[in-house]
């Protein structure tokens, strides 16, 4: 069974910090994992961090300067670190992989479940 799995998330007051994983396991030969998306309530999932092969990264505007993304190719992990979290940064986390199937020895682009973060003082 192929997995891709996120965790890491819980309620934490506003200033606080938490770090999100997202590990992929199972039948695979690789996963790349390449980047983090958010669900608030109500609202539509929106991109929240992007990680290229070359690990370059990319941020929505909203959490530039707080919110880092990161991987551990070893691993077949990746991480959001999230500092100065604010309320509006209430929502599941989903991470979005590429993973290398070792039945059809090609890439399928895979979803988690998702963990929930809530910011509340």
């Amino acid at each position: 069974q192929v997995q891709l799995v996120e965790s890491g998330g819980g309620l934490v007051q506003p200033g606080g910090s938490l770090r999100l994983s997202c590990a992929a396991s199972g039948s695979i030969f690789s996963a790349n994992v390449k980047g983090w998306y958010r669900q608030a309530p109500g609202k539509q999932r929106e991109l929240v961090a992007t990680i290229t092969s070359g690990d370059s990264t990319n941020y929505a505007d909203s959490v530039k300067g707080r919110f880092t993304i990161s991987r551990d190719n070893a691993k077949n992990t990746a991480y959001l670190q999230m500092n100065s979290l604010k309320p509006e940064d209430t929502a599941v986390y989903y991470c979005n992989a590429d993973l290398l199937l070792i039945a059809t020895k090609r890439w399928a682009d895979y979803w988690g479940q998702g963990t929930q973060v809530t910011v509340s003082s």
